[in-house]
């Protein structure tokens, strides 16, 4: 009798075995060019640029498994200096602005619940609460002057919308209108400045720009990629108080990001800028 219980329960100890050796295989990672969160800029191509796209929820929940050490300790990732708080994403203006004194600073709106860096796989889904570099606890304000769901201040640096599911315009993606001093057309290799827009254009660019319907660069990506010979103008937005904002525009697709896609209109007011004589 003693046998045969035996004989029974031989099977069930392989089959833990087994399972047990296959949640070690599990375990393993492997990570590509296009894994979530890989840093990109207007200027890498834009198969990168989509690739660097951090999937987002506004679901404050986390898989902690995705994380675990043993799950990504091969995985390389090198993370864009974003944060994300009330579903929407930010980005830090590295270019455009210089530190945030005290008197800018307005009321807390939020703080940083877990830090990307060193941390987070390759496959993390981004929630309220993370950033990239910023230590757990780092507390997240208003920046005066502007609405937070275009800037917002930690550390003493900027943090500018990439991405606000509820904006419908650019003019309600970005706070700026009323708030341009100037517009000008900029190297795409250095950065260097090649020209200013007039006056009066960069008034009626400021107009067209923000009636616009917004779109992600995911849907920018989608029609610019089937484009061939699609060529970029990078624009610098400068702003009253001396901060300013990259833009890139894709005159084949009339598209700009951050944005959307644009309308004739604007497509001939950059357009006449690019090209203006003796500027």
């Amino acid at each position: 009798m003693r046998l045969k219980r035996n004989l029974v329960l031989l099977p069930a100890i392989l089959v833990l075995l087994i399972t047990g050796c296959g949640d070690v295989e599990k375990g393993s990672v492997s990570t590509s060019a296009a894994s979530a969160g890989l840093k990109a800029t207007e200027e890498t191509t834009e198969e990168t640029a989509v690739g660097a796209e951090p999937i987002t929820t506004s679901e404050p929940q986390r898989d902690y498994k995705q994380n675990n050490k043993h799950n990504c300790s091969y995985a390389i990732i090198e993370w864009v200096d974003i944060l994300m708080i009330n579903d929407i994403k930010y980005e830090r203006n590295y270019e455009g602005t210089q530190e945030v004194n005290a008197d800018q600073i307005g009321k807390k709106v939020g703080e940083v619940a877990y830090m990307l860096n060193d941390n987070a796989c390759s496959g993390h889904i981004t929630v309220n609460g993370d950033a990239a570099f910023l230590p757990v606890g780092t507390e997240i304000y208003e920046l005066k002057g502007y609405r937070p769901e275009f800037r917002v201040v930690a550390n003493h640096s900027i943090y500018e919308v990439s991405d606000n599911p509820q904006a419908q315009t650019i003019g309600d993606l970005l706070d700026i209108g009323g708030k341009i001093s100037k517009v000008s057309i900029e190297s795409g290799n250095d950065g260097s400045l090649i020209r200013y827009f007039d006056p009066e254009a960069a008034k009626a660019f400021e107009e067209e720009l923000l009636r616009i319907k917004k779109s992600d660069f995911k849907k920018i990506y989608a029609v610019t990629s089937r484009t061939k010979n699609e060529w970029q103008i990078f624009l610098r937005v400068h702003l009253q108080d001396g901060t300013s904002l990259r833009m890139v525009f894709y005159p084949e697709a009339n598209a700009i990001h951050r944005g959307g896609f644009g309308t004739e209109k604007l497509k001939e007011i950059i357009l006449s800028q690019k090209f203006a004589q003796g500027k």
